[in-house]
């Protein structure tokens, strides 16, 4: 007699996927930032055509750079608070809507005021809610190990911006005109908004996987409790009473002062100034972001192997160096010297980024992301102050020497402040949360 037990099939196990979807959010991210730094890319470039078309001040067009600084770094810790609420998708989406809004509506501008609220308002509260904080906010939710790598990854997606864009920007403002550039830059971020929908997710728990790297005991973090403004808000008050704070601040500021404040706004200008045609001028500020992109990445490795104050001590010192010896290399043609000036400042350009970022999540804590938010908003301040006292510098003297001077000399003390910071005790990250995540 013959038994027959019918006994179910265990269900197959599932196959992971070849590539964890952490590395496709990664991807996208890096697509976004490239779009969103398009239009921050152009104000170097459109500064000379806006003077000689509408006669305005090279001042008062700095001083709309300045307020897009400002705005994107005031914009950041409450765009980190804004994603963790209502997700990364919606908060995306909407900023590239708003840069790509800001960017078309400068082709009818005829006033200054107009320049102000499209080109510093609208682009600077969209860059804002990109900005550097958004690729930290990626590495902490999607990765546990590679974090310093991705973090890098993802910074350079700015300096592949300004790969992509500068050229073409000054191309057309030297042939169809500036509104053919910033009509493309408007299109480009537009252009991003589908791949955000298609692929960008919140955190891993949506579908169904662990961030890559982690281990099968790792417990997802607690939702955040409800209201972004009193969360960023509230991170800064705690923070604020930490000297680590206003010292990764005050060096962070320094970091804007001595990059997007008088490099990426001035440098195109400055060397027109000395003779050389503006489209190489661009052209070597497109050639540092292309060195950025190792730089980062690089700084990204090192990050995780060796300590971030050191790192950021010898980045700032030698930037400091390299900024003391800029007016003996300007000329009207592109020299040896000048090259090395470009190849290394492109690889110190925003290596600071992901030793910043590590030294918050060490102090800070859970709330190490909406801090960076904070101190990202302070480079911005930095930034936003010298691209307004750059161009009153220019306007004033005639040159541009004291501005790259000054800076030089800001990055030595940027290079003492940092190494004044002490390293975190072990329960510094669970000590400095704010009240409401305990």
């Amino acid at each position: 007699m013959t038994t027959s037990t019918n006994v179910s099939a265990p269900p197959a196990a599932r196959r992971p996927p070849r590539v964890h979807p952490a590395w496709w959010v990664a991807a996208v991210a890096f697509l976004v930032l490239i779009g969103a730094a398009g239009f921050r890319a152009a104000p170097g470039v459109l500064i000379d055509p806006l003077h000689d078309e509408f006669g305005w001040s090279r001042g008062s067009i700095s001083f709309a750079v300045s307020v897009n600084l400002v705005l994107y770094g005031l914009t950041a810790p409450f765009a980190t608070a804004l994603m963790e609420r209502y997700g990364i998708r919606v908060v995306v989406t909407g900023a590239l809507l708003l840069i790509s809004t800001g960017s078309g509506l400068t082709v009818f501008m005829t006033s200054q005021w107009q320049l102000i609220l499209f080109w510093g308002v609208f682009v600077g509260l969209g860059a804002g809610s990109m900005a550097l904080a958004f690729a930290g906010t990626i590495a902490n939710r999607w990765f546990v190990a590679r974090r310093g790598l991705v973090t890098g990854i993802l910074t350079a997606g700015g300096a592949a911006g300004n790969l992509v864009f500068l050229p073409v920007v000054a191309v057309l403002a030297d042939g169809p005109g500036w509104r053919a550039a910033s009509l493309t830059v408007s299109l480009a971020a537009l252009a991003v908004v589908p791949l955000v929908l298609w692929r960008m997710r919140d955190r891993p728990e949506d579908l169904g996987t662990l961030p890559y790297g982690a281990g099968p005991d790792h417990v997802p973090p607690p939702a955040p409790p409800p209201g972004a403004a009193r969360r960023a808000l509230g991170a800064l008050a705690t923070a604020s009473r930490s000297g680590v704070f206003w010292l990764l601040a005050g060096t962070f500021a320094i970091c804007g002062a001595s990059t997007n404040g008088l490099i990426g706004t001035h440098f195109v200008p400055g060397a027109h100034d000395h003779g050389m045609d503006v489209t190489v001028a661009a052209s070597l500020l497109a050639v540092i972001g292309v060195f950025d992109l190792v730089g980062t990445v690089f700084s990204g490795w090192l990050t995780d192997r060796y300590d971030s104050r050191r790192l950021l001590a010898v980045y700032y010192g030698l930037r400091g160096v390299s900024l003391l010896l800029l007016p003996l290399l300007l000329s009207d043609s592109v020299h040896p010297p000048m090259l090395f000036f470009i190849v290394f400042y492109g690889l110190d350009w925003v290596a600071t980024v992901p030793p910043t970022i590590a030294l918050c999540r060490e102090h800070f804590g859970a709330d190490g992301g909406v801090v960076f938010g904070w101190v990202l908003a302070s480079h911005q301040i930095g930034a936003a102050a010298v691209a307004f006292a750059a161009g009153a510098i220019r306007d004033t003297t005639g040159s541009y020497d004291l501005a790259w001077t000054s800076a030089g000399v800001l990055c030595a003390l940027a290079t003492v402040m940092v190494m004044v910071i002490r390293r975190p005790r072990a329960a510094a990250p669970s000590a400095v949360t704010s009240p409401a995540r305990t």
